[in-house]
């Protein structure tokens, strides 16, 4: 196997490689930080189908389905493999370990690599259910954050954008230097215009969580009580012209939209429930690429500390309330909202302080920057305690076999 001394080559918050053993090692430190059920996951557990499963949300969505709810089934992602050059990136990594974890776990997952958007991966996960899983399905995660996407009825493509609407927004963004050193910069972003609006919604929107419904559906795969959850996000209002009141923003409308139309759908002919979970801030490679959110994040953690609620608990509270552990409890739009913690006026209030008071020579006493600068390089497997990065790691790690 090909094996190299490994170090962050980046520009800007995107790195050019990713860390093999990193990734494990954050998989592993996930899966410990999730809260172990009071009760073991007995039997053969659930059947979920997890859409976006290998970063963010969505890999919390999958290490927390495992241990709390003991989940079995398929979990999808568009990751690349290594190359002469390259890593693979860190999606495939964090995939190749999550598959041990559930095999360790006894759970049998399997995990696609390719399009979601697609079709032909509708009717490879279709199959799968059929021949492997009994013909059931219980719950859908979905978690897909893409920039373009292809209608598999007509073969247009759509491109998302991430711009305000109406008019072009100004704000403060932070940024990092060659040394490491935090930046507030200010950016203008340009508003939408065209079809900037229906593109980032055909892509970000609910048409695709509802075409896999539709589709599952469609070959009688969706169980009695089936449930499904599509993760979304609100924020604060300190970001919301680029996002919420933004082309993103309308999109997520969609999501939730969709979701209402869903679960009336779901109730009458399974027994079902559809819903959107709205989810606190955290550090992700989608994230990063908005401006206003990675200033925002490193406030707010500034703020809460130990007190900003990391993805793979919030995802167990998620997973608790799907399968009945908890109360699904809703506010009055139908959401699930895991972001309480976020957006209380105490804490809103004092980030907005030292929003207004942010600048290059103030961010490192207002903001979490050794935190966050943290974050974002275990994005990509590096800055993770317990790995020697001065040691040759293997880079040619294979996708998870799912022969049985």
């Amino acid at each position: 196997m090909n094996e190299r001394v490994l170090t962050p080559r980046n520009r800007g918050f995107l790195f050019l490689d990713s860390h093999p053993a990193g990734c494990e090692r954050l998989v592993a430190d996930m899966w410990e930080a999730c809260p172990t059920p009071g009760t073991e996951p007995q039997g053969d557990g659930p059947v979920a189908l997890v859409i976006g499963s290998s970063a963010g949300y969505g890999l919390a969505a999958t290490l927390a389905g495992l241990k709390r709810a003991g989940i079995r089934g398929i979990c999808v992602s568009f990751e690349k493999a290594p190359t002469a050059r390259r890593t693979a990136t860190a999606g495939w990594y964090r995939t190749a370990a999550t598959a041990d974890l559930a095999r360790a776990a006894g759970r049998d997952l399997v995990f696609l690599n390719g399009d979601a958007f697609s079709d032909a991966m509708k009717d490879q996960v279709a199959d799968l259910l059929e021949q492997r899983f009994g013909g059931r399905l219980d719950h859908l995660i979905y978690s897909v954050a893409a920039p373009r996407r292809t209608d598999p009825d007509t073969g247009t493509t759509y491109a998302s954008v991430l711009k305000p609407i109406g008019r072009a927004d100004r704000t403060k963004t932070l940024v990092f230097d060659d040394e490491g050193h935090g930046e507030v910069r200010e950016v203008e972003t340009a508003p939408a215009e065209g079809d900037d609006v229906e593109q980032t919604v055909a892509v970000m929107g609910g048409a695709d969580w509802e075409r896999w419904i539709d589709h599952l559906a469609g070959r009688g795969l969706l169980a009695d009580g089936f449930a499904t959850a599509a993760l979304s996000y609100i924020g604060s209002s300190l970001t919301s012209a680029i996002y919420r009141q933004g082309t993103i923003g309308a999109a997520k409308a969609h999501l939730e939209d969709t979701a209402r139309t869903l679960d009336e759908r779901l109730a009458k002919t399974v027994g079902g429930r559809a819903v959107t979970s709205v989810n606190g801030a955290a550090v992700t490679q989608s994230s990063t690429a908005i401006p206003g959110i990675a200033l925002y994040t490193g406030l707010l953690r500034g703020v809460l500390g130990e007190g900003l609620v990391p993805p793979i608990h919030q995802l167990a509270a998620l997973w608790d309330q799907l399968t009945g552990a908890a109360p699904l409890a809703l506010d009055d739009e139908g959401r699930v909202r895991l972001d309480t913690f976020e957006l209380t006026d105490e804490v809103q209030a004092a980030v907005a302080e030292r929003w207004e008071s942010a600048t290059t020579a103030t961010i490192a006493d207002l903001a979490d920057l050794d935190w966050f600068r943290a974050e974002v390089r275990r994005l990509y497997g590096f800055s993770v305690p317990g790995v020697d990065y001065a040691a040759p790691v293997a880079t040619e790690v294979p996708w998870p076999d799912h022969t049985l």
